[in-house]
This record gives C-alpha cells, sequence and structure tokens, in this order.
C-alpha cells in the first residue's frame, strides 16, 4: 500500500529502527528559531555508485532479475530531483518535518527489474530467491526484501515539479 509522510508504522528491521531514532533525536532540535527537515531519501538513480552501481554489472551481463517475490516496493528518485528537491525544501521556510524524497511512482521489483533490463537491453529472467538472499546479506537482506511504496505527498502539496516522475525516462536519461 503506498505511504506518505505521515506512516509511522516502521517495519523492525535495522537500518528502519535507525532511521527512526535518528529522526526523533533530530525533532528535538526544532524550535522557533530552528526549522527541522527530516528527508526520507529512496534509491538515488545515478550513473555513478550507488544502489543502481551495485545493480548494473548482473544486468549487463544478463544476470538481473527480480529479488525475492518481486512484488516488495520500490521508492526511488533521479539524482537531478534529489539535488533539486533540496534546493527547493531550503527555500521553502514552510516545509518542515517528515518529507519523502521520492520520486511520485514508485514501482515494485519485478517492474524495476524489467524496466532497467528493457533500458540497456538485457534479459531480467533470473530471479534472486530470499533464502538465498538470506543466507548472503543475514539481517541485510531485509533491505532488498521488503520494500514500500513511498509517496512524497509533501513536496507535491507545496508543487514541487519532478523532472523524472516515471522510471523509464529516468534511466533513460542516465545513458547506462
Amino acid at each position: 500500500q503506498p505511504i506518505d509522510e505521515s506512516f509511522n508504522d516502521i517495519y523492525p528491521e535495522f537500518s528502519h529502527v535507525l532511521c527512526r531514532d535518528w529522526e526523533h533525536a533530530a525533532t528535538k532540535a526544532q524550535s522557533d528559531q530552528t526549522r527541522v527537515c527530516l528527508l526520507r531519501t529512496g534509491i538515488v538513480l545515478a550513473k555513478q555508485g550507488g544502489a543502481l552501481g551495485k545493480m548494473l554489472p548482473a544486468f549487463k551481463f544478463g544476470l538481473g532479475g527480480p529479488l525475492g517475490h518481486g512484488q516488495q516496493g520500490m521508492s526511488w528518485i533521479h539524482i537531478d530531483d534529489m539535488i533539486q528537491l533540496i534546493l527547493f525544501v531550503l527555500s521553502h521556510q514552510d516545509i518542515h518535518g517528515p518529507i519523502n524524497a521520492t520520486a511520485p511512482n514508485p514501482v515494485d521489483n519485478n517492474e524495476f527489474s524489467q524496466t532497467l533490463a528493457s533500458v540497456i537491453s538485457r534479459p531480467a529472467m533470473l530471479r534472486m530467491p530470499s533464502w538465498v538472499l538470506k543466507l548472503m546479506m543475514g539481517e541485510m537482506s531485509d533491505l532488498l526484501l521488503h520494500g514500500q511504496f513511498v509517496l512524497p505527498n509533501k513536496l507535491l502539496s507545496h508543487n514541487y515539479r519532478f523532472h523524472y516522475p516515471t522510471l523509464k525516462p529516468a534511466l533513460e536519461s542516465l545513458k547506462l
């Protein structure tokens, strides 16, 4: 189900708990003189590094594909939109608190895998079973197997305009 900035029912895995604790600590700085903005960042799509950099080699060799059942949400954002929305938030003093730094059209892992493979003209037929990820990565596999469909409602309500609201044009622009 899609979630927005009001969502607080986190999945109890390490990174979600850590982020919740960081946000709680940061909100203590909020005052009449101090505005606190909590950027909740999705997977940042960039040509160099990041999650996409780790995925690309397997996909380029035709070995990429969905993870587990593939229905987990993948909330993503193009690097250009990430930079622009940070500038947008800095210049809009009325925006504060949690801010979902994600594109307005999250996809599931199946669609992400198929779209990425299509953009680089490779197949995406191999599915990585959940148990293999858990065996290889332990608790960290939760990051890949339990995604969310995050919507940037706060930014949209303040009329932020995404340059890359949908996945395929975002990936194509990176010229992978």
